[in-house]
């Protein structure tokens, strides 16, 4: 068997670096970069689901729905008339994360989202199979809607956690490929 260990330009043992993302924060951060594409001005949320090989599956984020013109539909949060508000319209991001899966279906997956589950999307999570929960924020836990998302969780055994991040603050830089590794290339 041969080993190679590569020197670093200190003439040390090259090891691995520590200050990479694990698979938790790392799918966290996929669903909150797929909400960078959400329109609505008020909430971007995004969703990720990962199979058990820490494959990411799908990805989605709220906004309305494929084909319709979205500067023709209200965006606003509240009016008069229900009507002219988003809720009637918008698609929320486990919805889309589940119908842009990129496999034959999201059995036994885990999905990564910015906010915890409505109950729509609750029972669309439910139907699709998934197993697992993990969301960032619970903001809306005493609304009707989210106490029903558990309520059908619990029924169907799903397990639902929320995520907490050991970096408040993930940074892409485009221009750091540019510059990582240049010294070890040059030499």
């Amino acid at each position: 068997m041969l080993l190679v260990f590569h020197r670093s330009a200190a003439g040390g043992p090259c090891k691995k670096r520590e200050d990479y993302l694990e698979w938790p924060e790392y799918f966290m951060a996929v669903a909150f970069l797929s909400a960078q594409r959400s329109k609505d001005p008020s909430s971007q949320v995004g969703a990720c689901i990962v199979n058990p090989e820490n494959k990411i599956v799908g990805i989605g984020y709220n906004g309305m729905p494929n084909g319709c013109n979205d500067d023709l539909l209200p965006w606003a949060r509240t009016a008069t008339d229900k009507l002219d508000t988003k809720y009637p319209y918008v698609c929320h991001a486990e919805l889309n994360a589940i119908m842009n899966k990129n496999s034959a279906d999201v059995k036994g997956c885990t999905i990564y989202v910015a906010l915890f589950p409505c109950n729509e999307c609750a029972k669309l999570i439910i139907q699709a199979g998934i197993k697992d929960v993990i969301y960032l924020s619970d903001k809306y836990h005493d609304s009707p809607e989210m106490t029903a998302s558990r309520r059908l969780f619990d029924l169907v055994g799903i397990k639902y956690t929320q995520f907490v991040p050991k970096h408040n603050k993930i940074v892409i830089d485009f221009d750091s490929i540019n510059r990582s590794g240049r010294s070890q290339m040059s030499k």
